[in-house]
């Protein structure tokens, strides 16, 4: 298996392309276009929130009703969220204009939003940027890592993956996508994924594998505990990649698995260190679990403590925080057992043995804590399950950029 950073037009088949429609109010790029060759099987998980954007709404009609896609149109800057009637019908408008651009069918057009709720979005503005970016399609390096630019709001990096591997004798490639920075919280996020591949895989094994790995990538990201109204991943599978069709869940589904995870868990931890304002990928391992539900309580509880993500700030080490995160996550242990340590690329320390403190030394583990990822793993030392969460600090600049995010 081979990581790398070159988007969604590195499998067989893709083209992106990108540029300004005028919905951002200061000129820059903020639509995206993702369209294969071909049809293609889709796949998708949504945001659990009640209050559900009308792209949301759109996507999983398409998803879970026609299972077949050929082309995604993103826009950044407003969210068509809590837009009515109105916003469903900007979807229809989207979708009907990328219809006859590219002569496919209306519902294998998928939509996507993000940005500030409650405005309408200029429906005008997006039809004319579909035929503004139709020319632009292309299937460069440089056209997908435009698109990445475009979807993006408050990030401050793009965020790219790229996996190739070896599946029936074929090599296949799966490219992805993603924003998001803020309004980040376990059940999906602020956030916007978009996958390709050029695998031959049915929709159902395609869907089976994506809903699996959601559990334990972008399910384990929080920055601010808030779970947003827009968060959709799309997965596109072209098929042109020739390999031996997968229809159940044999030694190939287990290898394009496994590769999704690997993609999609690089994308996570580029969201989770791009939170709003941060300054540290914050990473929580909990180990030596009961079960898999227990650790995943335990590292969400963590990862998403407000006062343990002000201390990472400070490269403060204080252990009181996590542990105090764990004892109200609801999963039950025995504190009197756990161990506990810090680690980056500066070193690791142990900070807490059954439960004490370990008589550490404050500057040895302020020098740990400095670094721009920072892991703590907590062992409870009750059976060998685990699992890992990721967030990032609480700074100063979080609640700058949500206080003066609509103007």
């Amino acid at each position: 298996m081979k990581i790398g950073n070159l988007g969604v037009t590195a499998p067989k088949g893709f083209q992106a392309a990108s540029g300004a429609a005028g919905i951002k109010n200061n000129g820059s790029p903020d639509m995206a276009l993702i369209f294969s060759e071909v049809p293609c099987r889709a796949a998708g998980t949504f945001t659990t929130n009640i209050v559900k954007a009308a792209p949301v709404k759109w996507d999983q009609h398409i998803v879970y009703d026609i299972g077949q896609a050929q082309a995604v149109v993103v826009n950044s800057g407003i969210a068509n969220a809590c837009t009515g009637a109105e916003g469903y019908d900007c979807c229809r408008k989207t979708a009907d204009a990328a219809a006859a651009a590219f002569a496919v069918p209306a519902d294998q057009v998928l939509v996507a939003s993000t940005g500030v709720i409650g405005r309408q979005i200029p429906v005008d503005k997006i039809v004319g940027g579909i035929s503004l970016l139709k020319p632009q399609l292309a299937d460069t390096r440089e056209a997908a890592a435009a698109a990445a630019r475009a979807i993006m709001t408050t990030d401050t990096v793009p965020k790219e993956v790229s996996v190739s591997f070896a599946l029936g004798g074929a090599t296949v490639t799966i490219g992805g996508m993603c924003k998001g920075s803020g309004m980040i919280h376990p059940n999906m996020c602020t956030m916007l994924s978009f996958l390709t591949t050029d695998a031959m895989i049915s929709q159902a094994m395609l869907q089976a594998a994506l809903s699996d790995v959601v559990q334990d990538t972008y399910n384990m990201v929080s920055v601010d505990g808030d779970t947003s109204t827009n968060d959709t991943v799309l997965l596109l599978a072209n098929g042109l990649a020739g390999n031996a069709e997968i229809t159940e869940k044999n030694g190939d589904y287990e290898i394009f698995r496994n590769a999704l995870f690997a993609l999609n868990r690089e994308l996570a931890r580029k969201i989770a260190g791009d939170g709003e304002g941060a300054t540290a990928l914050f990473e929580v391992k909990i180990i030596g679990a009961q079960s898999k539900e227990q650790a995943v309580t335990l590292a969400k509880s963590v990862v998403s403590s407000s006062l343990t993500k002000a201390a990472i700030y400070g490269h403060d080490a204080n252990w009181g925080r996590i542990l105090c995160a764990m004892g109200y996550s609801g999963a039950e242990f025995d504190p009197e057992k756990v161990d506990l340590y810090f680690e980056s690329a500066a070193g690791r320390i142990q900070i807490i043995a059954e439960g004490v403190d370990t008589g550490y030394s404050e500057e040895e583990a302020t020098r740990i804590l400095s670094e721009p990822e920072v892991t703590a793993i907590a062992d409870v030392h009750m059976g060998s399950a685990e699992a890992t969460a990721w967030g990032c600090d609480l700074t100063h600049e979080y609640v700058s950029i949500n206080a003066d995010y609509r103007s």
